[in-house]
């Protein structure tokens, strides 16, 4: 069968069209900076001395049976964290913050305070849970940033401290010694 001329051209012609009106390909966001993409990190157990995942370093602040829950729910430009404890001292303060590495053997292995903004130490730039513990030794504690977390830089711990979070003077953002650890994943 013969295709007419006429149809032939306007079937060209529209092929044409559609392409020249598609234009070039939309550039490939990178998901490590979409501002749009969630991210969530978690971690729960209770604190022994045997797994690095959820460590005591302090059995007399942290008895045996104590247990800690993070949730951290990042994206929309905002970043939420929730902490929730059970079994600690009862009636006491404790500082608790995010730290860049995974929890290890040793206190000083989950490395410094996580900072959104490196070098920047207050409570716009790292993440503090500072919390007290009611009669049964269980507390909760929340932050709210308004930064989102980065494929490239999240954080690896939640660390319990044996003290509250200094929030001015030389001292700013020591909170005592590592109390426990949990590794977020």
């Amino acid at each position: 069968m013969r295709v007419p001329a006429f149809l032939l051209a306007l079937m060209t012609a529209t092929t044409a069209l559609a392409g020249a009106c598609a234009g070039p390909p939309a550039p490939v966001q990178n998901a490590k900076t979409a501002p749009d993409e969630t991210v969530n990190l978690n971690a729960a157990g209770e604190f022994g001395t045997d797994d690095p995942g959820a460590i005591a370093y302090d059995r007399k602040l942290a008895p045996e049976g104590a247990q800690a829950s993070v949730t951290i729910e990042s994206g929309g430009g905002r970043t939420r964290t929730s902490l929730v404890v059970e079994g600690l001292l009862p009636e006491r303060r404790y500082g608790a913050h995010l730290h860049v590495k995974p929890c290890g053997r040793q206190p000083e292995e989950a490395g410094p305070h996580y900072q959104h903004h490196p070098g920047r130490i207050d409570r716009v730039s790292e993440v503090w849970l500072d919390f007290t513990t009611d009669a049964e030794g269980a507390g909760r504690s929340s932050a709210r940033n308004d930064w989102p977390l980065e494929r490239a830089k999240l954080p690896g711990s939640l660390v319990i401290h044996d003290q509250p979070t200094v929030t001015s003077g030389p001292k700013v953002g020591q909170a005592g010694d590592r109390v426990a650890c949990l590794s977020l994943n």
